[in-house]
């Protein structure tokens, strides 16, 4: 089965490039957005099986978007996974009081790393 993404970054340079690089191994992108307000509206409609939400949303918090997708299900039941081009040390206590599934460094991002997080979170353990 084919994982359904949504993207959120203020980049649109990395919005593009990360769209490429998912689907050329298989992920969806059903959606892409560069700000809260987008993001909850595009994961209300289009429903996808996980969203991965930049730390820095320009003026926006990336921590204050997971937890909203979080709240009343505003994320259709979608996993968040937090994304940075800063390493996760640098975020470690934030992170781990997010309601995220994981994080990733944006170099790390793909196919296979978005699936072993979702595996850990499925089975209630932190991802490595």
């Amino acid at each position: 089965m084919s994982i359904r993404s949504l993207i959120v970054d203020d980049s649109d340079a990395f919005l593009k490039a990360a769209s490429v690089l998912l689907q050329r191994e298989g992920v969806i992108v059903v959606g892409a957005a560069s700000n809260s307000a987008e993001a909850l509206r595009l994961a209300g409609a289009l429903r996808p099986d996980v969203i991965l939400v930049d730390i820095g949303l320009g003026e926006e918090s990336g921590f204050d978007l997971a937890r909203l997708l979080a709240q009343d299900g505003q994320a259709g039941g979608a996993e968040v996974i937090l994304i940075s081009a800063r390493a996760e040390a640098d975020y470690a206590e934030l992170i781990a009081e997010s309601p995220a599934a994981g994080f990733l460094v944006k170099s790390d991002l793909s196919a296979q790393a978005i699936n072993r997080i979702l595996a850990a979170s499925r089975e209630g353990r932190p991802a490595e």
